[in-house]
């Protein structure tokens, strides 16, 4: 695998005024190979790049890939800025065209990809939330009182915790605890709160358990978070920020049972490695 190219893409980073900075999205490393190497060899590659996720693309001609993605430490089931930040690398490496839909076979079914302009359309599987009571050890964790837990559920394998506008962005989770909790992550979401006419919902990610305390941009948490918020505010077509310190910005669209996925993305740096 020695000289197999690869990008450092930034995804999600449409600028925004919600943070007061153009928001500057979520880093992943994405490596084109010509078929996959060894799981110890990617996950070696992984570590190396240190970025929430990267990823690892082998084409099977006619707009068909195979992908698949790993965090410093594991191999996930699904990365939604690791696909968005795939199809701009293959985009740029003139494996796939504009307006083309690209699919992709990974571990999660088919996804497929489409570049529109100056923008990226993912379509995933959506993703329900069913309403559990909080674990007394994860409140602890995220450092919140029993009143200032909106609603909490499960959604595959991530916890799903709303709170009022007003304690998302401070919240300071103590990550030793966190990464107790058995799941993959913990999402933490609010709606925006009144006269914001920027987006409708915002969250946080946290998954130190896979080697993430905080992760910039989480698209596929929005599998989730897009339902979850169109039944509650009445509406299909819904702007997302993610409030980490870098930051993110995406649209989702719930169409049936799939989720539309919308952002951009920036090459900031690509290369070739070497072992």
């Amino acid at each position: 695998m020695d000289r197999a190219p690869f990008y450092l893409i930034d995804a999600f980073t449409e600028s925004g005024k919600v943070l007061g900075h153009p928001l500057r999205g979520n880093p992943a490393a994405v490596v084109l190979l010509d078929e996959f190497a060894s799981d110890a060899w990617m996950q070696e590659r992984a570590n190396e790049f240190n970025l929430s996720e990267t990823a690892f693309v082998v084409g099977r001609g006619d707009q068909n890939f195979d992908l698949r993605w790993f965090t410093p430490q594991v191999e996930v089931d699904l990365c939604g800025h690791a696909t968005l930040a795939t199809a701009a690398a293959l985009l740029d490496a003139g494996q796939i065209l504009r307006g083309d839909n690209t699919r992709f076979s990974t571990r999660s079914g088919i996804l497929t990809a489409k570049v529109v302009a100056d923008r990226i359309e993912l379509d995933f599987p959506g993703q329900q939330t069913s309403a559990r009571a909080i674990l007394p050890q994860l409140r602890s964790a995220l450092g919140l009182k029993a009143n200032e837990i909106l609603y909490c559920g499960r959604a595959a394998d991530d916890w799903f915790v709303r709170v009022a506008p007003d304690k998302l962005g401070p919240l300071r989770p103590d990550f030793k605890k966190l990464a107790l909790i058995e799941a993959r992550g913990v999402v933490v979401t609010t709606h925006a709160p009144p006269g914001e006419e920027s987006y409708d919902f915002a969250s946080r990610f946290f998954g130190p358990r896979v080697g993430i305390d905080e992760d910039p941009v989480t698209g596929s948490a929005h599998t989730a978070l897009a339902p979850f918020w169109a039944a509650r505010l009445g509406k299909m077509q819904l702007k997302a920020v993610q409030l980490s310190a870098r930051g993110g910005w995406l649209e989702v669209e719930v169409r049936g049972l799939r989720v539309a996925i919308i952002g951009q993305a920036q090459i900031r740096a690509q290369g070739h490695l070497r072992d």
